[in-house]
């Protein structure tokens, strides 16, 4: 497996998470940390600019799901 197709396979992972269960992953869950740290490790490559032109639009749409299931505090 290639590191594009095992990136791929990732995105479609956190994507289909965030699709099933209408929130973002959490760190405090074992089984959703990698999904977190994909996402932390893509955002850090993006604001240094490392993101290839494939990667960099779907890691776009990425994001702006992830900005839809924002976590709100109840407590404001």
């Amino acid at each position: 497996m290639t590191q594009d197709e095992r990136w791929q396979k990732r995105y479609e992972e956190v994507v289909g998470f965030i699709e099933a269960n209408k929130r973002n992953p959490s760190k405090y869950v074992a089984e959703e940390r990698l999904m977190v740290h994909f996402l932390k490790r893509g955002r850090k490559m993006l604001n240094a600019g490392e993101l290839a032109e494939p990667r960099f639009s779907q890691f776009l749409e990425l994001l702006e799901l992830c900005s839809r299931y924002k976590h709100i505090n109840q407590w404001k």
